[in-house]
């Protein structure tokens, strides 16, 4: 039974972590392209009309999907489907009553809420974003059905197509920008398209699934208590970002720049460099997706033995990953940053960040295992903690290193909410022990002492080729013979287990 249930997580793992990583490349180069056809300043406006977006949607959404799949998990183990029917249709009832009141309101009245934006050229795709905030909410319903039923192949297929949609779509009206502010606009429209084929394609695959709607009633409430505490971590999350796009442009304006030049390094920071920096947030999410149904499964039926070795497998998985790619980030940061979006800036700063990779997947993955096992209000405790940190460094810290400022508060936040997670995880369910073999967390240290050279070989190596062959050239060998000794120095460290075993980072 073991073996299976550890055969079944790596193989939807690989299905999520593969379709994941289609959607977040088509993402990336959507941003490339983005960046090019609006600028940096368009590229500011849009982002801060997303980070405020993102604000509401979270509220309508937040801890819904996650909620409606443990609720589903937890009627199949009752034997109870009734109760998953009526969850899945609370959730519905719920995520409408979140959106469509806000929508409403802000869409005839938001213009007169001036403080919302620093610039108010922000406004205007913030309202056409508006259009698709019920759309997406129900979607997001769908994806916790599909997760309850351990279904990861359809949602993570609608997801992909909805980033496509959003990519034709942009690549189509983003031709012939007037203005930055145009350029916001219909990449707004983009999103807003993209979000209604998603939620038509979903319900379409939730019926033709045989998806039931039952009264809400018995469920809403429960529902609601139980998504609450994760709504709130995840709402203070974007309240935290909203308060950062307007908080982040007003404290550069005080060191003297103009209100365009600081629109135009805020999305520098949150439309180049930001995606690039979260692209393990890809992978930790698919793994994160995929263990969430199995360890609140474990979590209820006290199966701790278990539920210790799969919270092993995540951090242990984002632990290794982040070690992995900080060397590339360290090393190629720069040149990625020139070649993708032509400007030196926003290489600089994601070379300079690569350090925050490690606190990032350990913050994300430990928050995404104490929530399947109820523990929300931690979390939520925690989060405020690294938020915090986060918002002083923005206060207090523009005037000497400007936008990097930004950067710094989330490396500040991440660290401090991973050692809140992991100190408490270790409370509910021991990892750092030793009794677990090779799977405990005490044996990821050694991934630490490969970092550092890696690093260095990694910009000696492009420093060197650079010299000799073209640009993009010179980031892919290097990119190659970086990837080619690290896994070398980590089969020959003991890190990476015998070519032989199929299960890399899932064996038992």
């Amino acid at each position: 039974m073991k073996k299976s249930s550890l055969h079944s997580t790596a193989y939807n793992a690989s299905i999520v972590t593969v379709l994941s990583v289609f959607e977040r490349g088509l993402g990336f180069l959507y941003r490339i392209v983005l960046a090019r056809l609006i600028g940096a300043e368009g590229l500011g406006l849009y982002q801060v009309a997303l980070s405020l977006f993102s604000l509401f949607l979270t509220i309508g959404t937040g801890g819904i999907p996650i909620t409606v799949s443990r609720i589903l998990t937890k009627s199949k183990a009752d034997a109870s489907p009734s109760d998953g029917e009526s969850g899945v249709t609370a959730g519905f009832t719920l995520a409408l009553l979140l959106t469509l009141p806000f929508a409403v309101f802000l869409f005839f009245f938001g213009e007169k809420l001036p403080f919302l934006f620093t610039d108010p050229r922000a406004f205007s795709p913030f309202k056409i974003l508006l259009i698709g905030l019920c759309f997406s909410a129900f979607y997001a319903v769908v994806r916790g059905y599909f997760w309850g039923n351990k279904e990861f192949l359809t949602p993570s297929l609608l997801e992909l197509s909805e980033e496509g949609v959003m990519v034709v779509c942009g690549v189509l009206l983003l031709q012939n920008i007037p203005s930055p502010s145009v350029g916001a606009e219909r990449a707004a429209w983009a999103v807003v398209l993209s979000y209604l084929f998603s939620f038509t394609a979903s319900l379409l695959c939730f019926f033709y699934r045989g998806g039931r709607l039952r009264s809400p009633k018995k469920m809403l409430k429960p529902l609601f208590n139980a998504t609450l505490p994760i709504t709130s971590v995840r709402m203070s999350g974007s309240l935290v970002n909203s308060i950062v796009a307007v908080l982040l442009p007003w404290m550069l304006l005080k060191t003297g720049i103009t209100e365009g030049e600081a629109i135009a390094q805020f999305g520098i920071v949150s439309g180049m460099v930001l995606p690039i920096l979260f692209i393990p947030s890809t992978l930790i999410g698919s793994l994160a997706l995929v263990l969430v149904p199995e360890l609140s499964e474990d979590f209820y039926k006290k199966n701790q033995q278990r539920l210790q070795a799969n919270v092993q497998r995540g951090l242990r998985f984002a632990f290794l990953l982040s070690c992995v790619l900080i060397p590339f980030y360290f090393a190629l940061g720069k040149p990625l940053g020139m070649l993708t979006f032509s400007n030196q800036t926003a290489g600089e700063l994601i070379a300079n960040s690569c350090l925050m990779l490690l606190p990032m997947s350990l913050s994300m993955i430990s928050t995404s295992i104490l929530n399947s096992m109820g523990f929300e209000k931690k979390t939520f405790c925690f989060y405020f903690i690294g938020a915090g940190g986060m918002l002083l460094s923005i206060l207090f810290l523009p005037p000497i290193l400007g936008v990097s400022a930004y950067l710094v508060g989330m490396l500040f936040s991440f660290l401090l909410t991973a050692l809140c997670n992991l100190f408490y995880l270790h409370k509910v369910c021991p990892i750092f022990t030793k009794g677990g073999g090779q799977g405990c967390v005490h044996t990821l240290l050694y991934p630490l002492f490969f970092t550092l050279p890696l690093s260095f070989l990694g910009k000696l190596l492009h420093t060197l080729f650079s010299h000799f062959l073209h640009a993009w050239i010179a980031l892919f060998l290097t990119a190659f013979l970086l990837l080619s000794c690290t896994l070398l120095l980590y089969r020959f460290g003991g890190i990476l287990p015998k070519w032989k075993e199929k299960q890399l980072l899932f064996k038992k």
